[in-house]
């Protein structure tokens, strides 16, 4: 989303098994163990402490297939809104139904690719 993100530790997140499902996964920040990226009640995609609740564990897993844009990349959809996608609009991650007469734009935006480091 923004390539000068300082401390770059901020910008860097582990998969690890779904927090609902191992066959999901669920995103925890590397600067700040705990914390995963979840949905909120507005859909958008927010860092947050863990909570062991159904729900929060819901909210903070997503499903990998193939990229919308891209099927050598992936797109991620949530656990617990069937049928929508994390894609970024307008520097932030969103949840947004994503579906195949949806524009090249938007399956664009919700396609991503996984760097190593």
């Amino acid at each position: 989303m923004d390539a000068n993100v300082s401390p770059v530790l901020d910008s860097q997140f582990r998969v690890v098994p779904g927090l609902a499902s191992s066959t999901g996964i669920s995103l925890e920040s590397v600067n700040y163990p705990g914390y995963f990226l979840k949905r909120n009640s507005s859909n958008k995609i927010v860092l947050e402490a863990y909570a062991d609740t159904a729900a929060y564990k819901g909210d903070a897993t997503f499903l990998s297939s193939p990229g919308w844009a891209d099927s050598s990349k992936i797109s991620l959809q949530s656990y617990s809104q069937t049928g929508y996608y994390i894609r970024h609009y307008d520097y932030v991650l969103q949840l947004d139904t994503i579906n195949a007469s949806s524009s090249s734009t938007v399956r664009s935006d919700a396609t991503f690719g996984r760097t190593n480091f």
